[in-house]
């Protein structure tokens, strides 16, 4: 007999409630490669890409973070095609702050009124009254930090951003914003074999802010064969990449890996990483392992 999990690993990863009343499976999908070469223009097979979203959905993702600058608003659009109106519990991140001059060219903008203008746009390409979780993907040195957290908090008064996230920061930036609003997540790199944004981390779970790692499945030296990850891979029938997520799901309960992808097969095969349980032996060595390269 099939199982809520045999149809929907991603709840096996399971559960934290971003800012208190917002539930997801924490194995969710980052919508970043939705998009042309660069994070730049149209996908080279849209229909792909709405299968991609679809099936993450299927699988039990009902966490789907994106950006604005992802193509710019290519990834926001494909997200409405493929799964809008959007199914009950689905929660979608968005992000505003950096803009885009070219593939791979991005740039920090937080004017107050530049972010207020690219809400409005995400509003509009998702298809939503309210933004789940809208996150400042950069702090803007030239502008005054108030300046841009006030606008946030502007938004959300009104209505239009339930919750408020940051990406990039440190604990410093991340204890200052608090100051100025409720900050329910921050995301940040961070991956088993390049972990500098530890403290990060630790100050979040301490917190209880969800901690949203991109570019999560880096494996780098330890992929290599031989390396640890080629003998507990092999011991779990699992690929390097799914151990990654194993890892840090485990590794704390406020993480929210968004593992992105371009294609059905890789998306399915990132989703059923949730399924992975770790012992505390193979998780101790996958750690001293990434310590001893020099991550």
């Amino acid at each position: 007999m099939s199982t809520d999990l045999d149809a929907q690993p991603a709840a096996a990863s399971g559960t934290f409630a971003i800012g208190g009343d917002l539930p997801v499976h924490r194995l969710g999908y980052g919508a970043m490669q939705l998009t042309g070469p660069g994070v730049w223009g149209d996908p080279k097979d849209p229909d792909e890409a709405v299968r991609v979203l679809r099936r993450a959905v299927e699988l039990g993702v009902n966490f789907i973070d994106t950006a604005d600058s992802y193509g710019p608003f290519v990834s926001e659009k494909l997200i409405r095609k493929a799964l809008h109106p959007y199914p009950e519990g689905l929660v979608i991140a968005t992000k505003a702050g950096l803009t885009r001059q070219g593939p791979n060219e991005w740039r920090p903008v937080a004017r107050p009124e530049y972010l207020r203008q690219q809400a409005e746009l995400s509003l509009r390409h998702l298809g939503v009254d309210r933004i789940d979780l809208y996150q400042l993907h950069r702090i803007d040195s030239q502008v005054p930090l108030a300046d841009q957290i006030g606008e946030l908090v502007a938004l959300q008064q009104e209505g239009k951003i339930r919750h408020i996230g940051l990406s990039q920061v440190t604990v410093e930036q991340l204890r200052q914003v608090r100051e100025l609003a409720t900050i329910v997540s921050v995301q940040n790199l961070y991956n088993l074999a390049n972990r500098a944004d530890e403290d990060v981390l630790n100050y979040a779970e301490q917190e209880n802010i969800g901690f949203i790692p991109w570019f999560p499945i880096a494996t780098g030296e330890l992929a290599a064969p031989g390396g640890p990850l080629a003998a507990i891979s092999a011991e779990h029938g699992a690929t390097p990449a799914q151990l990654a997520l194993a890892w840090l799901l485990r590794r704390s309960p406020v993480m929210l890996p968004i593992p992105g992808t371009s294609s059905v097969a890789h998306v399915e095969e990132n989703i059923a990483a949730a399924r992975i349980e770790l012992t505390d032996k193979e998780f101790e060595a996958l750690s001293d392992a990434a310590r001893s390269t020099g991550n």
